[in-house]
């Protein structure tokens, strides 16, 4: 039998991190060694081959740095990880650099093929937006894949020579127009009962196209994290976006 891959939880009381726990302990090819929370002393990790890194923005990039000098490899669903922090921890990663971390916007494969249908589309539109949706309880805005989602979407346009997204306004002291980011309008929604849902919405002359994708329950992510664990470890370095895996 394939020795199981030793994994550990950082953040596993938490509503993601609780699901997670659940995913490895049902794995029959993981071995959960180690659990932890806010304050707890990560030491070696509990002897962990990986790490599932589910905390919040003010603690994932220390939290990753330890297990980066431990040489656990990372797989990181916490948003909030900017160039600023992207570029410290690749400095890190020059220090180990057998050590493989994944930066994951969201694991759900619905929401990868999402973006990847975007960024498909985004050369034959006009105009583009995305709309975010997740409980009130999130604490960032707008969501990781979000402003990823924008990000490919802009990265698209340049590419295929397009203009800046239409927009006439000249007075919006509120701020209805929302967010840009990269230059795509991007808009986020704080609502009871919700989890995470994302659409874009592409105009053109006489037409629209919106590609939306729904997560009901936190479960629907897990196919991901446990895919970004088993992978991890063949991808030395620095790798954002879990479809880097999957050949999207």
């Amino acid at each position: 039998m394939t020795e199981r891959i030793k994994v550990a939880v950082i953040g596993a009381s938490g509503r993601m991190g609780s699901q997670a726990v659940r995913a490895v302990q049902d794995a029959v090819d993981l071995e959960l060694v180690g659990t932890f929370d806010q304050g707890d002393d990560l030491g070696d990790l509990g002897g962990a081959q990986v790490a599932v890194e589910l905390t919040v923005p003010s603690a994932s990039a220390a939290n990753i740095a330890h297990c980066v000098r431990q040489g656990v490899h990372a797989v990181v669903g916490t948003t909030g990880w900017e160039e600023e922090k992207l570029a410290a921890l690749e400095k890190e990663l020059v220090q180990q650099p057998e050590v493989g971390v994944l930066i994951a916007p969201n694991f759900a494969i619905g929401a990868l093929l999402m973006m990847s249908f975007a960024e498909q589309a985004a050369r034959f539109y006009e105009s583009v937006e995305v709309v975010e949706t997740h409980h009130p309880d999130k604490v960032d805005a707008p969501s990781g894949t979000a402003a990823r989602t924008a990000r490919i979407i802009a990265e698209a346009r340049r590419e295929a020579g397009l203009g800046d997204v239409p927009d006439a306004t000249e007075h919006d002291p509120d701020g209805a127009r929302g967010a840009v980011v990269d230059g795509v309008p991007v808009h986020a929604l704080r609502l009871r009962g919700r989890v995470a849902h994302q659409e874009v919405v592409f105009g053109g002359v006489g037409e629209a196209l919106t590609i939306r994708h729904d997560s009901f329950d936190r479960i629907s992510f897990m196919p991901g994290v446990l895919t970004g664990v088993r992978e991890v470890g063949k991808h030395p370095g620095l790798t954002v976006g879990l479809e880097n895996f999957l050949g999207l």
